[in-house]
């Protein structure tokens, strides 16, 4: 019987609070790096920014609120994971191949599915 290679690579890691304190640092600076190189993302930070601030003015119930917010965190997490597809594809290559287009178009019908799905629970939660 043949045994199974070893996947993963044998390098010291951090465990416990070092590696929680690790992980903290890598998310921050992947949201820098979403806020810096990714216009998109920005944009929907402000996006979602303005409708927490309407959220306060409008009268909606508890779990209205919570799934608003949620929602907007999922747009923002696709984005994120977007973005991160793209850098991806362009780091792996910078030539076109079909593969690469659908990785990204992909990651963008995602983000659009996000953004149709908080119009559409903004507008149940205003008039529904």
């Amino acid at each position: 019987m043949n045994p199974q290679p070893n996947l993963t690579p044998n390098k010291p890691g951090k465990r416990g609070l070092a590696r929680i304190f690790a992980a903290l640092g890598y998310s921050r600076d992947g949201l820098a790096a979403a806020w810096q190189y990714e216009a998109a993302f920005r944009q929907l930070v402000w996006l979602h920014a303005a409708l927490l601030v309407v959220q306060f003015f409008c009268d909606f119930d508890t779990p209205v609120r919570m799934l608003l917010l949620g929602v907007s965190f999922l747009s923002l997490i696709t984005e994120a994971l977007n973005s991160a597809i793209e850098a991806a594809v362009d780091y792996i290559s910078s030539e076109r191949h079909p593969l690469a287009k659908r990785a990204k178009d992909l990651g963008s019908a995602a983000q659009l599915l996000a953004l149709v799905m908080t119009a559409l629970l903004w507008l149940m939660a205003l008039y529904g």
